[in-house]
C-alpha cells in the first residue's frame, strides 16, 4: 500500500487546512490514521478511522479536526479548523490491518506516507 499526503501549508492561527491521503491499496480494509510529529517530540496520533467507520481523536484536537474517508476515491481526509501554533508539525497518513493496539497508537501501523508539513503562526 502506498500513501501520498497533500494539503499541508502555512496558515495563521485560527485558519483551516484540509489534508488528503491517497491510497494505492485496498483502502476500505485498513484502519487509517493521521499522525503528527513536531521537532524534538514523539509521533502522536491525531485522528483515526476504523473499518467500521468509528473515529477517535486526540483530546487537544476534538471539536476542531474531523477525519473522514472516501472509499471510492481511496482517500482519507483530515479537516483542520481553528488551527493553533501548537498544531505545527509534520503530518503523516498511515494504514494498518493490526487491531491489537488503540487506534491512535502508531506502533502497529505498517504503511506510512512521506508526510506533509503544517505550520501555524
Amino acid at each position: 500500500v502506498q500513501l501520498v499526503e497533500s494539503g499541508g501549508g502555512s496558515v495563521p492561527a485560527g485558519g483551516s487546512l484540509r489534508l488528503s491521503c491517497e491510497s494505492s491499496g485496498y483502502y476500505s480494509k485498513y484502519r487509517m490514521g493521521w499522525f503528527r510529529q513536531a521537532p524534538g517530540k514523539e509521533r502522536e496520533g491525531v485522528a483515526c478511522i476504523d473499518m467500521d467507520g468509528s473515529t477517535r481523536y486526540l483530546d487537544s484536537v476534538k471539536g476542531r479536526f474531523t477525519v473522514s474517508g472516501d472509499n471510492a476515491k481511496k482517500t482519507l481526509y483530515l479537516q483542520m479548523n481553528s488551527l493553533k501554533p501548537e498544531d505545527t508539525a509534520m503530518y503523516y497518513c498511515s494504514a494498518t490491518l493490526g487491531l491489537s493496539l488503540p487506534c491512535l497508537d502508531p506502533r502497529r501501523y505498517t504503511y506510512w506516507g512521506q508526510g506533509t508539513q503544517v505550520t501555524v503562526s
